[in-house]
């Protein structure tokens, strides 16, 4: 009897520790960039956040294979203090999709990003509804991708300035085909609240994809006149969003 009441009673401790966690302000936000870019881009929007109280943490994924990035984000949100947050743009979107399963994410939040449900990969979903910047190059190795730098200003960032975007073009991380070919399995967001926002100049995703991937998945849209990088050209209304998700993921 005496253990069956100790039972009941660290079962109760333990709801309760659960449901602090789940109303706690979520303070924290991590942010995986997207692929053929870094996470210098997302410096002003980081800047905006932490002076509106958010602790922001950036995931310098490796995009060497989705197992990989999913690691390396696992990584990052493991060292949070408390609910989390988590930010995917573009193949970030992939990313967060498996790696918002963890434990201290508390919501999702896409920015012009690739949002799969189970069996997907980016490969197949970008084949399934074309973009208009079609200039994606081979590694000579034939492993990695990567956008021609002269295509890179009208492509990924039509609304930066040029000189930003020529140093865009030059910071790109390469993505390994097999990130992209990758299939995620079951997907966070059906779990989770998420939130998404839909650049509606985008080259590199469709738009009409992102809108569709984001009603699939029920996520609130916020859709900003913008190219692919949105987060860099728009960082004010990226913030916006990705606030207003962070107060109603505390709720």
């Amino acid at each position: 009897m005496q253990r069956s009441i100790s039972t009941m009673a660290i079962a109760f401790v333990a709801s309760l520790a659960a449901f602090a966690a789940h109303a706690a302000d979520v303070k924290n936000i991590v942010v995986v960039h997207g692929a053929l870019a870094d996470g210098s881009g997302w410096k002003t929007a980081t800047e905006i956040l932490e002076k509106r109280g958010f602790n922001v943490t950036i995931v310098q994924q490796p995009i060497t294979s989705l197992a990989d990035d999913i690691a390396a984000t696992n990584r990052v949100l493991d060292m949070q203090d408390g609910p989390t947050l988590l930010v995917g743009h573009s193949y970030g979107g992939v990313v967060i999709t498996e790696a918002g399963h963890n434990n201290k994410v508390a919501g999702l939040v896409y920015v012009a990003a690739f949002q799969p449900d189970k069996g997907e990969s980016l490969l197949s979903l970008a084949s399934s509804k074309p973009s208009s910047g079609m200039n994606i190059r081979e590694t000579p190795d034939g492993q990695y991708l990567y956008l021609d730098p002269a295509a890179f200003p009208k492509d990924f960032a039509a609304d930066l300035p040029q000189d930003e975007t020529a140093f865009m073009a030059k910071a790109q991380v390469f993505a390994s085909k097999q990130s992209f070919s990758a299939k995620v399995g079951d997907p966070a967001w059906r779990a989770k609240n998420s939130w998404a926002i839909v650049a509606t100049q985008d080259r590199s995703i469709n738009p009409e994809l992102e809108r569709e991937m984001a009603k699939r998945a029920g996520s609130a849209i916020t859709e900003i006149t913008a190219s692919h990088a949105v987060f860099a050209s728009q960082p004010d209304k990226v913030a916006d969003v990705i606030e207003a998700a962070a107060r109603q993921s505390s709720k």
